[in-house]
This record gives C-alpha cells, structure tokens and sequence, in this order.
C-alpha cells in the first residue's frame, strides 16, 4: 500500500465515522464533542511529539516520536475532515511549494 492510499483510505475511514455512533466510535465521539475538543486533541499530540522528539535527540528509541507523530497526523486529518477539507486539498498546497525557496514561501504569505 503507497502513503497516498493510506491516507486515503483513512480518510474514507474518517468521513464514515460522521455518521457513526459517538458511544461506538473515538472519532464520532471527537466530532460530535465539536472543534475545540479536537482542537485540544491536536494540541496535546503536539506537545508529546515534541517531547518524544527532545527524548530521541538525546538518543532514545525513535519508535516514541514515530507513534507520537501518527497520533498528531491522525488527530489533524480527524480536525481536517470536521472543517470538510481533504488530506488532498493539503498535499496539493505542499506541492504548490516545491521549486519556492521556505524564505520566499514564508515572505509571500505576509503580503
């Protein structure tokens, strides 16, 4: 399976779970507790990938910043699908940026 399915597919996975039982399913229970839960949620996975990532500097195991990223990914694609954007609409700006320098890209954005 390519990364594109993946993230396909839990996109599908995503957008099912709309229509699922809060008491059934985590990311029902996420949407239906509304954005600023799952706002919250981005921000906690945030903070412990960074913590797993000063941990792994310091030469841990790098399996921690591996699952603590997954969870950051998944909790953004979860926030993502409750604003009705796709994990497309955000691989295409990231293409739009190949071939622009992150200074030029950085300085266009304030304009």
């Amino acid at each position: 399976m390519t990364e594109q399915d993946i993230i396909k597919r839990l996109a599908d996975v995503l957008e099912d779970r709309k229509s699922a039982d809060p008491g059934d399913s985590y990311v029902a229970g996420l949407y239906a507790a509304g954005l600023n839960r799952i706002l919250e949620k981005v921000g906690e996975e945030a903070v412990e990938t960074i913590i797993a990532a000063k941990e792994a500097e310091k030469g841990t195991d790098g399996t921690h910043v591996i699952k603590e990223t997954a969870d950051l990914w998944f909790h953004t694609l979860v926030m993502l699908s409750h604003l009705d954007l796709a994990p497309s609409d955000l691989l295409a700006e990231l293409e739009s940026r190949f071939g622009t320098s992150g200074i030029e890209e950085k300085a266009a954005r304030a304009k």
